[in-house]
């Protein structure tokens, strides 16, 4: 490739509406152009980072036994109602209709069209297992789309379906997918970790993400350094901070605490450590009983210093369509605004549930359900009855690992891969079966797999960028090396070196560009560092009288001085390591 028959169009400074470093970066280099919200033109530079991760991903899916198709982008509503995810997607799902009145969606995931394929192709356990993949274009109707590639409502993914006779077989097809994107990610170049997860609206009974580490990232990702252990903060379990109750060493004693609508507030008041107070939080689930709307109150209780972890209230039997209280629900259960709330003395029946570390707590502090009044020395059985135990909070660093093997760690991650066992959630909703050994119909036990190709980009710019500009794996860089000739069009000497050293490199298999632009120096320099290319060859005058070449890595401070003789081999080894 040469610079001069290529497009590059670089810019001094960002967009404003840029918010993040990957999006500002990928502006500035020419990457991406903003076509409207949170959509976006891949520029050539851009494409060709797609291109490969595209075809990493291809040729890892196809040694796990993958069979690539591709799926349409516009999907009949009929498929979606099938599953119900017409009605619970909500307003992500961009629904259009034709001209006949018929509805489609703008597909942002392919579930129930793998399904209606498979329900009239697969006949007989005979034909299992199968794994299909294709990698498409998607649209999320975001909200607020932002971060360029990283939250935007078109972008590209990677699906695959696995179909298997039995609940076993699905998990050996899921491991099977697990260590394909291990391979995938680590032939990146980047530096990630695979943590289990929730498998949230997708359904399924187990699933892992797998996260690019960076700084910035959106996720806080859980694990323990010296085990296996690793979760996102919804999934992460936290366990009891003290293995069993104090014995109850304080009355219980109602103590005025005028304007402390805080736990802080309240400890800071009474002079006492916020880890002795506990928070209430009043929630509501409405229930048709008998023809009739009816609803439940419900309360959580929180130590004071520890945050609410709403996907695992979900998971609490009884809970899983809760809600927030309104301001006259507490009203009419408590008697007292919020700030105040606690278990003793309710006016109406409350479902209490304790965080397993509340369960264990002894002469703690809770609100009074009275206007300026906090309890102190509340204990369990002798002041309020048991309640319901369930982890509910999320971990913090320093907590013991749930494998007892360490203490976690937290560090931040970008989201970029998705693996789930979905089990039959799919298949028996749309009534996808086959025959087994008996010649009995039983529902396909299904697994998806899904992996961010463009949203990639981000994540590997927000783990590997400078004040120069992006610094790419060499694996998915828009080119591995780039020749930056001195006055190419002014000395033989040098534009003889330049085609020799071109020819080289691309016999040897090296993605290479030339720039024959005619450049200063600065300039030409400063495009290839924004743009990231892994590995830079500067060929002048002064250097071949010398003998030599001079290469730089992106992540370099200095040149080095490499034989002209031998700067394929140097650069061969570069790209090995």
């Amino acid at each position: 490739m040469r610079a001069s028959r290529f497009f590059i169009s670089t810019l001094k400074e960002a967009p404003s509406d840029a918010e993040i470093v990957s999006h500002q970066l990928m502006m500035r280099a020419g990457m991406i152009k903003r076509l409207g919200s949170g959509i976006y033109t891949y520029m050539p530079t851009g494409l060709r980072v797609i291109r490969k991760v595209e075809a990493i991903i291809r040729e890892e899916m196809n040694k796990a036994g993958g069979i690539e198709m591709l799926m349409p982008l516009v999907q009949p509503a009929e498929l979606w109602q099938e599953t119900g995810r017409w009605e619970k997607m909500g307003p992500e799902l961009m629904r259009v209709k034709d001209r006949h009145g018929r509805e489609y969606a703008i597909q942002p995931t392919s579930e129930e069209v793998i399904t209606d394929v498979v329900r009239s192709e697969i006949k007989s356990y005979r034909q299992l297992p199968l794994n299909f993949y294709h990698i498409q274009t998607k649209f999320r109707d975001e909200r607020r789309p932002r971060f360029g590639l990283m939250r935007g409502r078109e972008f590209t993914m990677k699906d695959a379906y696995s179909f298997d006779r039995d609940e076993a077989s699905m998990k050996v097809s899921y491991k099977i997918m697990y260590d394909a994107y291990t391979a995938i990610f680590n032939r990146f170049g980047l530096k990630f970790r695979a943590v289990a997860a929730d498998n949230g609206a997708i359904g399924g009974s187990g699933s892992h993400e797998f996260h690019v580490i960076a700084s910035t990232g959106e996720d806080a990702i859980v694990y323990c350094p010296t085990s296996d252990y690793a979760a996102n903060m919804e999934a992460a379990e936290a366990l009891p901070l003290a293995a069993a109750r104090a014995a109850a060493s304080a009355p219980l004693t109602r103590t005025a605490t005028p304007g402390t609508t805080k736990c802080e507030t309240v400890a800071e008041l009474l002079k006492l450590p916020l880890s002795q107070t506990v928070k209430t939080i009043a929630l509501t689930v409405e229930k048709e009983v008998a023809g009739k709307q009816v609803l439940e109150n419900w309360m959580l209780l929180l130590r004071g210093d520890h945050e609410l972890n709403e996907i695992k209230v979900g998971k609490v039997p009884g809970l899983a369509a809760h809600r927030f209280a309104t301001e006259a629900e507490i009203l009419a259960c408590y008697g007292s605004i919020p700030g105040y709330l606690g278990p003793i003395g309710t006016r109406q029946p409350v479902t209490i549930v304790a965080d397993r570390t509340v369960a264990n707590m002894a002469d703690f502090v809770c609100g009074a359900n009275e206007e300026g009044f906090h309890y102190t020395g509340a204990n369990w059985v002798r002041d309020l009855p048991e309640a319901i135990v369930a982890d509910l909070r999320n971990v913090v660093e320093g907590d013991a690992s749930p494998d007892g093997k360490g203490v976690l760690a937290i560090e931040r991650g970008i989201e970029v891969g998705h693996v789930f066992q979905l089990g039959t959630s799919y298949s028996e909703s749309m009534k996808a079966t086959f025959l087994d050994e008996n010649g009995k119909p039983a529902p396909l036990q299904m697994g998806c797999y899904g992996i961010g190709v463009t949203r990639i980009l981000g994540a590997a710019i927000e783990q590997n960028f400078d004040d120069k500009g992006i610094i790419w794996p060499a694996a998915i860089a828009p080119f591995e090396v780039v020749l930056c000739p001195m006055g190419m069009d002014r000395s033989e000497m040098v534009k003889t070196e330049v085609e020799s050293l071109y020819a080289a490199l691309q016999a040897a298999g090296v993605d290479v560009i030339v720039d024959d632009r005619g450049l200063r120096p600065g300039a030409m320099f400063a495009d290839w560092e924004l743009i990231g290319v892994p590995h830079r060859v500067v060929i002048g005058e002064r250097g071949l009288k010398e003998g030599n070449l001079e290469y730089q890595g992106r992540r370099d401070a200095e040149a080095t001085a490499v034989p002209v003789a031998g700067m394929v081999e140097f650069i061969k080894g570069k790209l090995s390591q």
